[in-house]
């Protein structure tokens, strides 16, 4: 405490032979608190400076070297100061940090771009975050698991991060005990539950190597799926509803990530997607071995010698392709150039202008359930 009252007494002094005036109790602890502590950037010249600037003459050229020396004085003492009141004798109420901010945009975006915690920095290793994905890619074995970090405290006891900590314990992965602010750095900012997990990426799968079914597979096809949220929901509603494959485009796709996998609630730790540089011949190549191409388009779509069937009308009898298409574009005219039927799901009212269509993970989760309650047991 003796520390910080003589640094408060020497800051008076530096701030006195700097404007020439003794300055208030309030204007001093409004420097220190906003410009000193919270901002050092914008410490070089305090508010009280900046009001007397507009009333201060030009200084005779002989005052001038004089004033610029006096100037170099003081920001070296002001930057001693800031440093030796950054120590454990100072605090700063979170509540007076948050209202002083708001003066500060500047250091405010500083403080809310973090940069990501050290672990996460590997080029081959990323973080899977939150409890479900963390949990399954321990237990599916696609990935190489380096460590998980649990939240530190009443959160770590819960049973559904136990489960995950005992898994990893028993393959061997080390868990470390950290705080909430690194687990949201590791995470970017995603909804972590108190579990981050470090360890290699998942990519789109090349090799042709799992079996379908013999009667009547159905694979989902998706093309150019830009937002990961669409993407998770997507696999995670193939993956309940019993899709045999899902392949996706490479190009002007989102990759694998774990935002992806947070939002399929981990889904994408156990069902691989494979991924083609050209769908069209993959589709053709398919229907040379007689499987059946379904596209899917909006009730007001004009597509020409194709015909547009109601997916409630519609009836699955042998290998199908569903064909999906991105956010806002849908199908590319290549890929509906080789459709055979298209589908569309017929509005239960009158839409409003501006309305044509369902997010895309909605439609390819109505679509899917249609199709496969049809299909041939």
């Amino acid at each position: 405490m003796a520390g910080f009252i003589a640094n408060q007494r020497r800051l008076l002094l530096v701030l006195n032979r700097r404007f020439h005036a003794p300055l208030s109790a309030s204007q001093v602890a409004f420097y220190y608190v906003t410009a000193s502590h919270l901002n050092p950037k914008d410490s070089k010249v305090s508010p009280v400076a900046r009001g007397r600037s507009r009333v201060q003459h030009k200084p005779a050229e002989g005052q001038e070297h004089e004033g610029s020396t006096q100037r170099k004085v003081f920001k070296s003492e002001i930057s001693l100061l800031q440093k030796q009141m950054r120590g454990d004798d100072f605090r700063v109420s979170p509540e007076l940090r948050k209202l002083c901010l708001d003066d500060f945009p500047a250091e405010r975006e500083r403080q809310v771009k973090q940069k990501p915690a050290p672990e996460a920095k590997s080029k081959d290793c990323e973080v899977v975050f939150g409890v479900a994905p963390c949990f399954l890619a321990l237990t599916q074995g696609r990935r190489r698991v380096r460590k998980l970090f649990v939240k530190d405290g009443e959160a770590s006891h819960r049973a559904s991060v136990l489960k995950v900590c005992e898994e990893a314990h028993l393959r061997g992965v080390r868990v470390h005990r950290v705080s909430r602010k690194e687990l949201d750095k590791m995470s970017n900012g995603g909804v972590h539950q108190g579990v981050c997990l470090l360890a290699s990426p998942l990519s789109y799968l090349t090799e042709d190597s799992a079996p379908s079914r013999k009667d009547a597979p159905l694979w989902l096809v998706l093309e150019r799926i830009h937002d990961p949220m669409n993407l998770g929901a997507i696999l995670r509603s193939a993956y309940f509803l019993g899709v045999d494959r899902v392949a996706s485009s490479l190009r002007y796709t989102c990759p694998l990530s774990p935002v992806v996998s947070k939002a399929s609630s981990g889904i994408m730790e156990v069902m691989g997607v494979y991924g083609y540089e050209n769908l069209a011949e993959m589709l053709k190549l398919k229907m040379e071995q007689g499987w059946q191409v379904v596209g899917t388009v909006g009730q007001e779509a004009e597509v020409l010698q194709v015909p547009i069937t109601k997916c409630s009308d519609f009836k699955m009898t042998k290998p199908t392709l569903l064909l999906m298409g991105g956010e806002g574009e849908g199908l590319s005219k290549e890929l509906l150039s080789t459709c055979q039927t298209l589908l569309t799901i017929p509005a239960g009212r009158e839409l409003v202008p501006g309305i044509e269509s369902l997010n895309v993970s909605v439609a390819t989760g109505i679509l899917l359930h249609s199709l496969l309650s049809s299909r041939s047991s």
